[in-house]
């Protein structure tokens, strides 16, 4: 299991976060996330790939890049 640090954009508020996180959730690999709306970053531990998630959260409306 890895740790990785990614750039989402789009996120505005706290109800943007809660559908960051939601998405990334769900995304199979996933055991742990944390976004936060300050740094704009989304910290996520598991095994699922960076398309993976990349995906997840761009169908809920926003970006993610490599930090």
């Amino acid at each position: 299991m890895t740790t990785e640090i990614y750039r989402v954009t789009g996120m505005t508020c706290g109800g943007c976060v809660r559908h960051v996180d939601k998405a990334i959730r769900t995304t199979p690999g996933v055991a742990e996330v944390a976004v936060d709306l300050a740094s704009g970053t989304a910290k996520v531990t598991g095994t699922a790939s960076f398309e993976a998630l990349s995906a997840k959260v761009a169908e809920a409306g926003y970006q993610m890049d490599r930090a």
